[in-house]
């Protein structure tokens, strides 16, 4: 999601942005807390309203980052590694690199988001205290961020996946089941009851009246139930693909070409004669690294006759390789996370073979229909 927002910077080494669909969400936030300021103080100016409404978006959008950094800075002390942090338009979201190994890690990551929320949620509460009276300005903006805040700990406690309280919920039957797929499936499930409830409260309240903020509370619901359902397919591919290792799923036909070889004769007399989509590029038998249709559409094309293949290709300590014996699920986690289609097999330095991302897909549909 980084690679389609607006990188920020850093916090404790966790590249954070703003998808464009944030701009979006944060101009309509600015213009009804404007007015929402105008009728609570009409003696404001317009242009302290508008500052008012800027200042609070701006702080409603860091109480936001601060309730994934909860969950971040948690899975960073259980050594999960967190790729980024990215605000869009329903909130924000900590892509965590891997899944939890224990239940304990999976509740107390999920749990620390709606804390820290809750925390802010009295830290603002008291902001408005202290202010009221004096300040009326900042104890407008400590109210409504103390009220915002408690909500979005309160809503993200549901419990249906993938809100926190989903994650909550999988961490508990995780922990009595002994079972993350089963756990995953039924938080899953939880989530799609929770989001088919948004869209009816979304489309009764338009219906009513109230036609845009049902629209939104119908969109909340449907984003809700697109991401139960694809979470209720992950967990069926991971069921579909266990107990297989990737030397039973490998492929031993895949292309290998001398690093001498040019960029023009892999294209030409090897790729588009075959539908193949990389090349592994080997020094005798053995195996130096790989080049895929990524690395190819870098080189332009009037280089490609002059251009080897060992210069483009990903070298071998800096590609993701397994062992024969590795699960195809750390396979899938691997390829999804640096976004390949193959992932080489390697043992002892010697390639064996490939894992290609359409042979798991032929492997799940084809043990899919045979459960059906």
């Amino acid at each position: 999601m980084l690679a389609q927002s607006v990188r920020m910077g850093k916090i404790l080494g966790i590249p954070f942005g703003v998808n464009y669909s944030w701009f979006i969400i944060f101009v309509l936030i600015t213009m009804s807390l404007s007015t929402h300021y105008a009728h609570l103080h009409p003696q404001w100016t317009h242009a302290e309203h508008l500052l008012f409404g800027v200042a609070t978006s701006i702080l409603f959008f860091v109480s936001i980052l601060l309730h994934e950094l909860g969950h971040s800075v948690v899975a960073l002390h259980y050594g999960i590694p967190v790729k980024s942090i990215t605000l869009f338009i329903f909130g924000g979201v900590a892509q965590i690199g891997k899944e939890p190994e224990k239940p304990v890690q999976e509740f107390n990551i999920a749990i620390a988001g709606p804390i820290v929320s809750a925390l802010l949620g009295v830290f603002f509460y008291g902001v408005m205290l202290l202010t009221r009276g004096t300040a009326e300005g900042t104890a407008a903006l400590g109210e409504w961020l103390s009220r915002i805040n408690f909500v979005v700990a309160a809503f993200n406690l549901l419990p249906g996946f993938p809100l926190d309280g989903g994650r909550v919920l999988r961490s508990i039957v995780w922990k009595f089941t002994g079972s993350f797929e089963r756990a995953t499936t039924v938080a899953a499930g939880s989530g799609q009851i929770v989001a088919y409830g948004f869209i009816f409260i979304g489309i009764w309240q338009a219906l009513s009246g109230n036609f845009f903020g049902g629209l939104w509370i119908g969109f909340i619901g449907w984003f809700l139930l697109s991401a139960a359902q694809s979470t209720i397919l992950q967990a069926s591919i991971r069921v579909a693909l266990s107990g297989t290792t990737a030397r039973e799923v490998m492929t031993t036909e895949c292309l290998h070409l001398p690093g001498s070889d040019s960029v023009a004769d892999l294209v030409e007399n090897h790729l588009l004669k075959t539908g193949g989509r990389c090349a592994m590029v080997m020094d005798g038998d053995r195996f130096r690294g790989l080049v895929t249709l990524h690395e190819i559409k870098q080189v332009p094309r009037e280089e490609w006759n002059r251009t080897p293949l060992q210069s483009v290709m990903i070298a071998k300590d800096r590609l993701k390789s397994v062992p024969p014996d590795a699960s195809v699920g750390s396979v899938l986690q691997i390829m999804s996370e640096e976004n390949i289609h193959q992932v080489p097999v390697v043992q002892d330095e010697q390639l064996l073979g490939v894992v290609g991302r359409d042979r798991l897909l032929s492997l799940v549909r084809t043990r899919l229909e045979f459960k059906a």
